[in-house]
């Protein structure tokens, strides 16, 4: 197994031919296989199988120390021999079933956007645009809106992708889902929106979190489904889809979270700027972010912070050196796709 993630990681350093022969050849025949046999079910075999996992590993833990105190060592060596050979065998899954979605050519390139540099008044000028057209969206939304239920905004986020996937080869989608986790009252705990399980190519949304925050989310998510893999892409694909459709709650959803990434960018650049157009957000929109923050906060403890820690060092060993500030960096793709089209 070992020899297996060497040679992954060689083609790894590759990102045309991770490209070509990964991306564009064999992760599609993934995606038609298990998603024709997975879409059948309406939970997540994703959610079972990590449970199925967290349930092994705890009984071989505690196999393997009452081996030890036994001192039935030799059974306690093939046990431990047999967690590293699976440990090794799931990293190779991984990669092979998903993981070297991290590798491709970055986004900018496949949208062939120009350039991902951009200026302070650059910044400020398409944050002013995100915060007019998430206060007006935010106007728009009726009663109805708010109270769509979540197999509706799965519904509309599935439809959103088929719609840019018929015109678009940058949106190709095979059959994409969406489910609503079984984990969710640990995703809470974790703070966690959603996840991609590589393994069995689902993709799982928290089905509790605020109402205007899961459409987003789960574009976000199917974005993963589609191989984006790193966060910022995937944060800029789910955007695109979003903001193209004619959902009012999907879309404003995207600009609610475009605008907390793009005011985040502006505060590190300039407070100045920052404080002038915070004070242009309505009301609506303030209160949905004050509502955001209270969700979360109400699940903030300990557990939440260590895997943040552990994830912000996954993404730093899988082609994100920016760890969790990876998410922020949609912006460099967003800003791009803007100048693009002030351009054209």
């Amino acid at each position: 197994m070992a020899s297996v993630i060497f040679l992954l990681m060689l083609f790894a350093d590759h990102p045309a031919a991770v490209e070509h022969y990964y991306a564009n050849g064999f992760y599609i025949v993934v995606c038609r296989v298990f998603h024709s046999v997975l879409n059948i079910f309406p939970f997540s075999m994703g959610d079972i199988l990590y449970i199925a996992v967290v349930i092994y590993l705890i009984y071989a833990v505690v196999r393997l120390f009452t081996l030890l105190f036994k001192k039935q060592f030799q059974k306690a060596g093939r046990l431990f021999l047999g967690l590293i050979i699976g440990i090794q065998a799931g990293i190779a899954a991984f990669y092979i079933l998903w993981g070297m979605n991290y590798f491709r050519l970055p986004a900018s390139e496949r949208f062939g956007l120009r350039d991902t540099a951009f200026t302070t008044a650059d910044l400020k000028a398409v944050t002013r645009m995100l915060i007019d057209s998430a206060n007006v969206t935010r106007a728009r939304l009726t009663p109805a809106d708010w109270a769509q239920g979540n197999t509706r905004i799965y519904n509309t986020a599935r439809h959103a992708i088929y719609t840019l996937s018929r015109d678009s080869a940058n949106f190709k989608a095979y059959s994409p889902d969406i489910k609503p986790s079984i984990l969710t009252p640990i995703l809470n705990y974790i703070g966690t929106s959603g996840y991609y399980n590589p393994f069995t190519s689902e993709a799982q949304v928290n089905y509790q979190m605020p109402v205007f925050n899961r459409p987003f989310v789960v574009c976000h998510e199917m974005s993963h489904q589609m191989g984006y893999g790193a966060e910022d892409e995937a944060d800029f694909a789910g955007f695109i889809i979003a903001v193209k459709s004619h959902d009012r709650l999907l879309r404003y959803s995207a600009y609610h979270l475009g605008v907390q990434e793009f005011m985040h960018s502006l505060g590190a650049r300039d407070t100045v700027a920052h404080k002038e157009l915070k004070a242009l957000i309505s009301k609506e929109v303030r209160s949905d972010y004050i509502t955001e923050r209270n969700y979360w906060l109400a699940y903030e403890n300990k557990l939440g912070a260590i895997s943040s820690v552990f994830y912000d060092n996954f993404l730093k060993a899988n082609n994100q050196p920016q760890g969790l500030e990876t998410y922020n960096r949609m912006v460099l793709l967003a800003m791009a796709w803007y100048r693009d089209k002030w351009v054209h």
